[in-house]
């Protein structure tokens, strides 16, 4: 009798795995994207992202908000807190992109999030961890030190400065909202929450407080040609559809899980970076790619 049920839960959790890798996929593309942006500042770019993207989702989720108002409202104090850190996540990640670079940046900001995600659960949750998820962590932890401690990393060749430094610490930053904002997404889905009306208000009342300062902002965004296509191309793809997704999948796998499966923007973020932007890899960042692929590797054959 429990034979028909072990199909659909693995068919289920693989749907989760692959959704989020998807997800982890587009937003790889973000800092690139943001790198070709001329003569605005990383703060309208986010600006863009949250206020276009929110709008996006708000719009698309409207019946969903309307059928889970009451619900929303109960868990008024976490959506609040999820608007916060919606709106700083960005405004951190295109901060230490720009000033640490699309690679180190990215590093940071992402591959941080599965420690804050664990500590989230294990504090609040009071959720154990496997031995699995630890392996698959230690492999993808020291991908990103021989990543962020490779000399050539960066554009310049240059002893780490209070701006690289300032970076880093924007990155944590970013890091520690993305596994906030993930943490409550996903209790909210386990309180009989619709993810996408959660999204939708989350997303959406971000974008309300955002708009206005693009007015005040964003006075250069029509200078250049290119400005227009990262304008469009960060809210509908990296915001909208990989926040999409990776919501879809947060359904479907543990919080901590996704973090660390999102690493796969890590390798992907930097492979765009040296061929599209000119950063270079050295011998250590591609064996810091290598681990990293190797942590997602282990993480695939997660069961419960």
């Amino acid at each position: 009798m429990n034979m028909p049920t072990k199909p659909a839960f693995s068919l289920n959790y693989y749907t989760g795995f692959l959704s989020v890798l998807f997800a982890a996929f587009l937003w790889g593309s973000a800092g690139t994207a943001a790198s070709f942006a001329k003569g605005i500042s990383p703060i309208v770019i986010a600006s863009l992202s949250v206020c276009f993207g929110g709008l996006i989702h708000a719009c698309l989720s409207f019946k969903a908000i309307q059928k889970n108002y009451l619900k929303l409202f109960n868990f008024k104090t976490k959506i609040c807190i999820a608007v916060i850190v919606s709106i700083l996540c960005p405004f951190a990640f295109y901060s230490s992109v720009s000033l640490a670079g699309v690679s180190v940046g990215t590093v940071i900001s992402i591959g941080c999030a599965p420690l804050f995600s664990v500590l989230l659960e294990w504090f609040f949750d009071k959720r154990k961890l496997s031995l699995q998820w630890f392996i698959s962590f230690v492999l993808g932890f020291t991908g990103i030190v021989f990543l962020c401690f490779s000399s050539d990393h960066r554009p310049q060749d240059q002893v780490i400065s209070s701006e690289h430094i300032l970076g880093i610490f924007f990155g944590l930053l970013s890091s520690l909202s993305y596994a906030t904002y993930s943490w409550i997404m996903k209790n909210l889905i386990h309180e009989g929450v619709d993810s996408r009306a959660a999204m939708g208000v989350i997303f959406g009342i971000s974008a309300v407080l955002l708009f206005p300062t693009l007015f005040i902002t964003a006075t250069h965004l029509f200078d250049y040609a290119t400005n227009i296509w990262v304008a469009l191309y960060i809210p509908l793809v990296p915001m909208f559809l990989g926040y999409l997704f990776f919501s879809f999948g947060l359904k479907r796998i543990p919080a901590s899980q996704a973090m660390t499966l999102a690493l796969v923007e890590i390798p992907v973020a930097t492979l765009l970076a040296v061929y599209l932007v000119g950063e270079s890899l050295t011998f250590n960042s591609y064996l810091g790619l290598v681990l990293i692929l190797l942590c997602v590797i282990v993480l695939t054959k997660k069961k419960d």
